[in-house]
């Protein structure tokens, strides 16, 4: 049975202010007030997992232990079939540079990789985004979500950010980049695994 969430108040074990704006529009029709982690001043865990429940599961932990609060934190993205489920996990390890994250070089990468394989067509892919909401006493609650979908190239669209570019979701003939961001974000992983633990913690 799901622990349901009584709280008024939610931590979210985010730097991100999309991220954070996102969790507050989910979170408002219940009641709960979101809090973010750069707000409460916290440092950023390392992630030292290799799967997506591992690290989220790190930086929910330790917002927990740092406020008290109970927390809500997330890791995703992207696995590719004919490169093994790569890069998964270190999605954005592949797009790091001494200069920041460009995802651009990731995209190309993981073109040339597939193109090196000779991989066929469709190449087919999927977002994965999985969240793990953490109670102070040690209670836990997770949900996967994920969307399927094929790798285009060249890249298409400009709105979105990662791999939104080369990354058709299926029942679409357009790329999440050239998606409205209103309806990326009805039929995306992060809105697959929302769902459910809006209807396990929160229904």
């Amino acid at each position: 049975m799901t622990r349901k969430f009584d709280g008024t108040r939610i931590l979210i074990a985010t730097h991100n202010a999309g991220k954070l704006e996102e969790m507050e529009q989910l979170f408002a029709p219940h009641g709960v007030e979101v809090v973010g982690a750069a707000e409460m001043k916290l440092a950023e865990p390392v992630e030292t997992e290799d799967s997506f429940i591992g690290n989220a599961r790190i930086k929910a932990r330790a917002a927990v232990e740092a406020t008290g609060l109970p927390a809500l934190a997330d890791d995703s993205g992207i696995e590719v079939e004919a490169l093994d489920d790569a890069p998964g996990v270190y999605t954005a390890d592949w797009a790091e540079t001494p200069k920041g994250r460009d995802f651009i070089l990731a995209m190309t990468k993981t073109h040339e990789l597939l193109e090196a394989a000779n991989a066929p067509h469709p190449r087919k892919a999927r977002f994965r985004a999985t969240l793990v909401l953490a109670w102070p006493d040690g209670h836990e609650e997770v949900f996967d979500g994920r969307v399927n979908g094929t790798l285009v190239w060249p890249m298409r669209g400009a709105v979105g950010h990662g791999y939104d570019p080369m990354f058709q979701p299926d029942g679409y003939d357009i790329t999440f980049a050239e998606m409205d961001p209103a309806e990326k974000n009805r039929v995306s992983h992060r809105a697959d695994a929302f769902q459910k633990l809006i209807a396990g913690c929160l229904g």
